[in-house]
């Protein structure tokens, strides 16, 4: 198994939280991907939240993701199941509503669109993956009530611009927060997933 973290943020959490696992760290929108991940791959790490609902630091495990083409993707319901009694067993409710991919930062009225049609969130990733068993672990960051700039598809040139620094002192303490949540949940599926005997290969 393959698990995949955009920013080096989400990637250092994940290799703290389980040091045996595969880890690649992708880039936003997989730009820095180089190679085949295999065919059982988990999109780990952080998500913008579509409706007040979901609160800063609501885990999404989403049972599909549709792709910006239009097309959805399901995600494998054995590693929706696994992970979702990893963040139980930390005493944390799960949400398994229908995730977006979209190519840019999802804010103001899309969030309000996507909402209406059931979505939970939004990242760059995921359904981007080619991978015959595809989950993912997301929890949530920018909310409607808590917008980030589009800039921040580009850290080091965000933080450049001093209109974006009241977002980076929230995004410091918050982000990793949300980060090591997410990892927490994968580390400990991990030995749980040893103790299911997952039938499928891994």
């Amino acid at each position: 198994m393959t698990y995949i973290a955009a920013t080096s943020l989400e990637y250092k959490a994940l290799r703290r939280e389980a040091p045996d696992a595969r880890v690649v760290q992708t880039g936003i929108a997989l730009r820095h991907l180089r190679g085949d991940l295999g065919e059982v791959v988990v999109s780990v790490g952080l998500a913008g939240g579509l409706h007040d609902g979901l609160p800063t630091g609501t885990l999404l495990i989403p049972r599909e993701v549709r792709a910006p083409d239009g097309s959805t993707r399901r995600c494998d319901p054995e590693l929706v199941e696994l992970f979702a009694q990893s963040a139980r067993r930390l005493g944390i409710t799960p949400v398994f509503d229908p995730m977006i991919t979209s190519t840019s930062v999802v804010t103001g009225a899309s969030r309000a669109q996507w909402s209406a049609l059931g979505y939970a969130g939004a990242d760059m990733e995921t359904a981007l993956v080619v991978a015959r068993r595809l989950a993912a672990v997301r929890v949530i960051l920018d909310t409607p009530r808590r917008e980030l700039s589009r800039d921040w598809e580009r850290p080091v040139s965000a933080l450049l611009k001093p209109r974006n620094w009241s977002q980076a002192a929230w995004l410091a303490r918050e982000a990793p927060r949300a980060a090591a949540l997410a990892a927490r949940v994968v580390a400990g599926a991990q030995g749980i997933g040893e103790r299911m005997r997952i039938t499928r290969q891994w």
